[in-house]
């Protein structure tokens, strides 16, 4: 079994992991996802699954890759400024469904894959479900059509 250390040595990243509510997390830097998920396979790492996070603004989004390693999940957060990242479904066909999830409710393009048709709402278009327009006027709350408040 492969320790911590000697993964992070393979993945070729300078800064060490650091341990944060059960999950060991490594800042990849500038290495690629297709790199992580590469040896990821070779260690024989467990692909779980990726949150995606939209940053404030136009600072884009975090997509936290979740992997576990013999009982210890491991975190890997990738920044994105624009709206695509590299598609691991070749590498680890487990990542298809988020990868395609993440596809249709952000708008993010994962590249190097062909999707199939929208799994939510058949025909609409991607980044309606998540996304949100930083240059957008904040909504204001209304009740929908026919329900009164009720006091209480």
């Amino acid at each position: 079994m492969k320790s911590l250390e000697t993964l992070r040595q393979e993945l070729g990243i300078a800064e060490p992991w650091v341990e944060t509510r059960g999950t060991w997390w490594l800042n990849p830097g500038t290495i690629g996802v297709r790199h992580v998920a590469k040896v990821m396979n070779e260690t024989h790492a467990r692909f779980i699954t990726i949150t995606a996070y939209q940053l404030p603004g136009n600072e884009g989004f975090r997509l936290e890759y979740h992997w576990d390693l013999h009982g210890r999940l491991l975190g890997l957060p990738f920044v994105i400024t624009g709206n695509a990242m590299e598609s691991i479904f070749d590498l680890c066909e487990a990542a298809d469904w988020i990868e395609r999830e993440i596809h249709e409710e952000y708008s993010i393009d994962f590249t190097g894959r062909a999707y199939e048709p929208l799994l939510l709402r058949k025909g609409d278009k991607t980044g309606v479900n998540l996304r949100e327009d930083p240059n957008a006027q904040p909504k204001t709350a209304a009740a929908p059509p026919g329900q009164k408040e009720v006091a209480l």
